[in-house]
């Protein structure tokens, strides 16, 4: 796998500020963005499976990766370059049968021992939240605030890229890469900005600056 992880949004549309979707993601895209995640929690799965579409095809067209959070099926019917999983989703190994070897299966974990297990799975990356405190994402109090203190931890027990997420923005986003991170993934960040495509870049900036401040 030959995945930039650095700038990765998720989307979601309620958070738009009466903007689509589409047109977030296409700033983003202007932005720098590396990675495009359907999310859209609250939308039916026809309503994501055309969104999903939409947006196959502007991430084609910008050679940006594309996932699909959760949904195996709608990753399959949309052509996405794989899926993003959580604990209450289909198997990792389940995906990879839907999907193809080539897939990216992606899985969201808060703690070394998840993370281990994650990656035997067959887990090609890693999702690591919530960093901080968020309200974009349901978190369960117990993977609530992990820090990055647990970013590092999990970097080290791991020989994936891992994606920090939950409460990032371009001021903290060095902290969690310098922890360990290959990348950042945000809601908030880009989504509700004044002009996403500025918060795009400014974000990707910042998380090219700390990459290159290191040395892995």
């Amino acid at each position: 796998m030959n995945t930039e992880f650095g700038t990765y949004l998720v989307t979601q549309g309620s958070r738009s500020r009466g903007r689509t979707t589409e047109d977030v993601v296409a700033a983003a895209i202007d932005g720098g963005v590396d990675i495009v995640q359907l999310r859209e929690k609250g939308a039916t799965a026809r309503e994501r499976y055309h969104l999903g579409r939409a947006l196959r095809e502007q991430t084609r067209d910008a050679d940006v990766t594309y996932l699909v959070n959760d949904r195996v099926d709608i990753a399959a019917a949309v052509d996405a370059d794989g899926v993003h999983l959580g604990d209450e989703d289909l198997p990792i190994a389940a995906a990879r049968d839907v999907l193809g070897a080539e897939a990216i299966v992606g899985r969201s974990v808060s703690s070394v021992e998840a993370a281990r297990h994650a990656v035997q799975a067959g887990a090609d990356y890693l999702g690591v939240g919530a960093v901080y405190a968020t309200d974009s994402k349901d978190v369960h109090e117990e993977h609530a605030e992990i820090g990055t203190e647990t970013v590092a931890a999990i970097a080290d027990a791991v020989d994936v890229p891992i994606v920090g997420i939950g409460g990032i923005t371009a001021a903290n986003a060095p902290d969690v890469i310098q922890a360990g991170a290959d990348g950042v993934a945000v809601v908030s960040a880009i989504t509700v900005a004044d002009d996403p495509e500025d918060a795009t870049r400014e974000l990707a900036n910042a998380v090219r600056e700390a990459t290159t401040s290191i040395d892995r």
